[in-house]
């Protein structure tokens, strides 16, 4: 079965020229126009999303958050492609749900890389990651089914923040450099800022409340979520 890519854009002919490279690829396209579209559009589950900001009708953003609410949608990659390229832009990005934010214009070689490496991401994962279960104190994360529970309590965590949070869970008391955790999440040759990391642990945090300390910040290193 071929890999799913929805794209979704107004401008015509980015559409169609996107579509005509990955369809070399081998990957099956369907195309939206904008987010109301989109929405009919995703009820395929794509296995990667390809999204505009500006649109007319619903816009990138608002596409994004809506579909980040439901359980079926969550964990679909989503790579903003965009003429806004301001690092506040990519941020808010990045909040909503976001996977990757990338700026127009760029070269079809490195989008469709992008697009590859947030795949591999998607589906990939180490030997040491393979656990199912990862529980640690009152926290317990079900790799298999993409859920965390806080005093069996579920959490929604957007696949990004679930990712990071089994990895150093996986290994409670290590410290693990920053560098080490971007390559891991988010792959070799992906460059995302300085702040992509800072954002996700805050969200991490916030959804933890009380138990948010158990992530602790290694000042000048990285992160290590403690021994419980």
């Amino acid at each position: 079965m071929k890999t799913k890519i929805l794209i979704v854009d107004d401008e015509k002919d980015i559409v169609e020229f996107i579509q005509y490279n990955l369809e070399q690829e081998g990957f099956l396209v369907i195309t939206a126009y904008n987010g109301q579209e989109a929405l009919e559009a995703i009820k395929v589950i794509p296995d990667l999303v390809v999204l505009d900001v500006m649109m007319p009708i619903m816009g990138g953003y608002e596409f994004c958050e809506k579909i980040r609410e439901k359980e079926d949608y969550k964990n679909i990659p989503i790579l903003f492609l965009t003429a806004k390229s301001s690092e506040q832009d990519e941020i808010y990005g990045l909040e909503i749900g976001a996977d990757d934010f990338i700026a127009k214009p760029v070269s079809i070689k490195k989008l469709i890389a992008r697009i590859k490496s947030n795949l591999r991401q998607s589906g990939a994962s180490s030997d040491d990651e393979k656990n199912k279960i990862i529980e640690v104190g009152p926290i317990k994360i079900d790799r298999e089914k993409y859920v965390v529970y806080l005093n069996e309590e579920q959490l929604v965590f957007p696949r990004k923040e679930f990712e990071i949070i089994s990895f150093l869970a996986n290994r409670p008391g290590k410290v693990i450099p920053r560098e080490r955790l971007l390559t891991s999440i988010w792959g070799e040759n992906v460059f995302v800022v300085d702040r992509t990391i800072d954002v996700h642990i805050r969200k991490i945090r916030e959804k933890l409340g009380e138990c948010s300390k158990l992530i602790e910040t290694v000042k000048g290193v990285g992160y290590r979520f403690k021994e419980y």
